[in-house]
């Protein structure tokens, strides 16, 4: 597996998403800018990878947190344009955090101003190649990818990885009959099994080339949602949970109860697709992570295990 030279990806933990660097002469465009609490590091780590040239762009695939949450500083920092999915302009514009989900889900975000606008089915040059914006909802129901058909390239965000996708929010947050985020998810991997692709640039992992036994995975997690839409709220919860921790960088066991109420989505999940009060998802939780490693308790203290 190989990409352009132009291509550089800047890989992240799971707090952050990855930031992919497109050369362009004396210049590049960035999509994805991480989370807030990372952007001092984000800001070093793209000026490395830019070698003396000026960060002149930056491109959003979607809304959340950790792929937006550097935005403000890249923009004091280089000065650059940066445009957004057509979907999300009004909830940057007016800078609605629920809509957003940093006050649905306690995440932090920077308010910042956007120039311009990416809508699905755009034609743009970034990094000397063409690509194409297409439509990918279900993760984010106005999310974008991007694809390159000269170099069978796909920058995916959060709508494909290699061993899945991202939560579906669609799902979780009461849209329409027979537009929730199950529905949308498969709408959007047959779009993607249509593609031409050689190499995936995914927002979370590294780069991979198994783009086929990537969309066949993906389906098999899907078809399991769809066949118990509760192992989506509970796939949303733990990994809203694990990413909230890894945010805090800790959480004293004694208070997990009391920040699963406060925290809207929490609540929300629950009262749609869970039956579980406040106490009965604090123990399960508390367990299922444990029991997978994802979570270790030390002197009372509630840690994830992941990076960053």
């Amino acid at each position: 597996m190989s990409l352009p030279a132009q291509i550089r990806v800047i890989e992240r933990g799971w707090l952050s998403s990855n930031n992919i660097v497109c050369l362009e002469g004396d210049g590049a465009t960035l999509v994805d800018s991480g989370y807030v609490g990372h952007a001092a590091q984000t800001v070093e780590l793209v000026k490395s990878a830019l070698a003396g040239r000026r960060l002149s762009r930056l491109i959003n695939t979607h809304s959340h947190s950790d792929h937006i949450g550097g935005n403000a500083t890249l923009q004091r920092e280089f000065g650059c344009r940066i445009a957004i999915p057509a979907g999300i302009e009004a909830h940057i514009r007016d800078w609605d955090e629920a809509a957003l989900l940093l006050t649905v889900a306690d995440q932090r975000g920077e308010r910042f101003r956007h120039d311009g606008v990416v809508t699905a089915g755009e034609t743009f040059s970034m990094g000397d190649l063409v690509w194409e914006a297409h439509a990918a909802p279900g993760h984010d129901m106005d999310a974008l990818v991007f694809h390159c058909p000269e170099a069978r390239l796909l920058i995916s965000g959060d709508a494909l990885w290699e061993d899945g996708f991202g939560i579906v929010f669609g799902e979780l947050l009461g849209q329409p009959a027979g537009q929730g985020g199950l529905a949308a998810t498969r709408a959007t991997l047959e779009m993607l099994a249509g593609l031409d692709v050689d190499t995936v640039i995914p927002g979370h992992g590294a780069p991979f080339a198994d783009y086929a036994g990537a969309i066949e995975r993906a389906f098999g997690r899907l078809e399991a949602f769809e066949r118990d839409p509760r192992r989506v709220a509970r796939n949303a919860v733990k990994a809203c949970f694990i990413f909230n921790l890894l945010d805090l960088q800790g959480l004293p066991r004694a208070e997990l109860e009391s920040y699963l109420d406060r925290v809207p989505l929490f609540g929300r999940v629950c009262a749609r697709l869970l039956d579980m009060d406040t106490p009965a998802l604090a123990a399960w939780l508390f367990a299922d992570l444990m029991k997978a490693g994802a979570l270790e308790e030390r002197n009372g203290i509630l840690l994830p295990t992941m990076a960053a």
